[in-house]
């Protein structure tokens, strides 16, 4: 895997090509992102929680 310092290196690349006032955006969408995912995997839990009716 990588350690620190490949880690360090990659974040300030990025910080150089995109600039320090899209990298606080750019977590917040990933943030949004994975609420998002928290939210479908909840509900498809308790979807197959549900028992389904035969008609």
């Amino acid at each position: 895997m990588f350690g620190h310092t490949e880690l360090i290196i990659i974040a300030v690349i990025i910080l150089i090509l995109f600039g320090s006032a899209a990298i606080p955006k750019f977590f917040k969408s990933l943030g949004q992102a994975k609420s998002e995912f928290e939210k479908g995997v909840k509900e498809s839990k308790t979807d197959e929680e549900k028992p389904t009716e035969l008609s």
